[in-house]
């Protein structure tokens, strides 16, 4: 591909102690009058794992439904010619870490990424990067201005008002400050004073999925007290504002192969998802929520990081991270497999169901995990379409980058009517989720 200048888009720890159970506990019980009427030991064995419990799964489809998407970019792309010239600002490109990056960076099949100001901006240029207290500052007005806009596009496409959302789902791994940036951007949408807000944190690239399970727990809530439910999810990482941090990890391990500052990028998501008593759902429907499973790996929580550093967030992401992602991909959907409704035209039709019958939104975490999982699964490219087509034109943004590519799948043709969305975080975390097409008419 030719050669792209920066221009507007188009659219848009200390290690903490291991637990160890103890004999038992006590525990005070406390009545209406706060007093203490009584203790309570309760016994911990030393073996605090359960065995499993063997559960039929429901073949009722819950009542979710996601009635609008919205994707934000932010208006400069960065392409992989222009990163030898940024970095030589600062650092002698003979470097060790210097000079291996440059090789991973023409290996990506990153075509371009989207970031929140053009690398020739005055703010990239300084000599002292911006310390952790001006990227707090500079999330608080630009992510929350970037994360709005989606917003507005999802609520506009559900037909919700502010005054209609009962339920705000929101994530980042960029922003730490409190309040959190859920409340910035409740303000600015207008939203009543009583809508109920929950701030992920911690989850990284997982937490698109990871805000749908919880507010898809929300609005089952709701369903059970009765109560219509209109829950937004929103979802924004400004992942450009570490690079000089990136940067200089990489030249102060050189040992290490650091690939965030080829691979991250800057964007924002959204949906409203709401319950069937919410007025209207079914019939506004893009997609329903059938089912959704999480899990952790055990032994991984130091193969993907990402800690606070007096200059940023400084970005672990081990060569071991694909082999990882891929290898809990099949089991993840073989768990959710008996879930897919049996009135379904998939499970109706005769035919032998597995990876195959569904199009995958799979978070691009970048092409060794997309190229691994179509090989994995025998997937068609056509199958994971807008995975491929979000990374190579945007890059890895991080949490929101499922819920975007959920968003572009269904402007991408008829494809089939099933769909199963991945990503992976921090932990190492794996999240999954079931949907159902449910209208095909979406224009751009």
């Amino acid at each position: 591909m030719a050669a792209i200048e920066i221009l507007p888009a188009n659219d848009g720890i200390a290690p903490q102690p291991a637990y160890e159970p103890h004999d038992s506990y006590r525990v005070s019980m406390v009545g209406p009058s706060m007093d203490t009427k009584y203790d309570y030991a309760v016994t911990v064995k030393e073996d605090v794992t359960t065995a499993p419990v063997s559960v039929s799964p429901s073949k009722e489809t819950p009542g979710l439904y996601i009635t609008g998407l919205g994707s934000q970019y932010p208006p400069f792309l960065f392409t992989p010619e222009k990163l030898e010239g940024f970095i030589k600002r600062w650092y002698d490109l003979d470097t060790p870490g210097i000079k291996k990056l440059l090789t991973i960076n023409q290996t990506t099949m990153i075509q371009s990424r989207s970031t929140i100001k053009a690398f020739e901006d005055p703010f990239w240029s300084r000599s002292v990067p911006p310390s952790i207290s001006e990227l707090d500052r500079f999330f608080r007005k630009a992510g929350v201005d970037l994360t709005v806009q989606a917003c507005k596009k999802a609520m506009r496409e559900s037909g919700s008002s502010p005054s209609d959302i009962t339920h705000i789902v929101a994530v980042t791994c960029t922003n730490a400050g409190n309040p959190g940036f859920d409340l910035l951007v409740a303000q600015k949408l207008g939203l009543k004073a009583e809508t109920d807000r929950t701030l992920l944190h911690g989850v990284g690239c997982a937490g698109g999925l990871s805000a749908m399970r919880a507010a898809a727990a929300m609005a089952q809530s709701a369903s059970m007290r009765g109560r219509p439910a209109k829950v937004l999810v929103f979802a924004c990482e400004i992942c450009s504002i570490n690079v000089r941090c990136d940067l200089e990890e990489v030249v102060e391990h050189p040992e290490e192969t650091k690939i965030s500052p080829v691979l991250f990028s800057d964007g924002a998501a959204a949906f409203v998802i709401t319950n069937e008593l919410a007025p209207g759902a079914k019939d506004k429907a893009v997609y329903s929520l059938i089912n959704w499973e999480t899990a952790t790996m055990p032994g991984t929580a130091k193969e993907l990081e990402f800690m606070t550093d007096p200059s940023g967030f400084r970005a672990t992401l081990t060569k071991e991270v694909p082999h990882l992602a891929l290898k809990a991909i099949t089991p993840m959907f073989e768990k959710l497999l008996p879930f897919l409704p049996s009135d379904s035209p998939l499970a109706t039709s005769g035919q032998p169901v597995d990876a195959r019958s569904f199009d995958w939104a799979l978070h691009p975490g970048g092409i060794a995990i997309l190229n691994g999982a179509q090989q994995k699964m025998q997937l068609h490219e056509e199958q994971l379409r807008a995975s491929f087509d979000v990374y190579k034109n945007h890059g890895n943004s991080s949490s929101p980058t499922v819920l975007i590519v959920l968003d572009q799948l269904r402007k991408m043709g008829e494809g089939r009517e099933n769909i199963m969305a991945c990503s992976f975080g921090p932990g190492m975390t794996i999240e999954m989720a079931m949907l159902k097409r449910c209208r095909h008419d979406v224009e751009e």
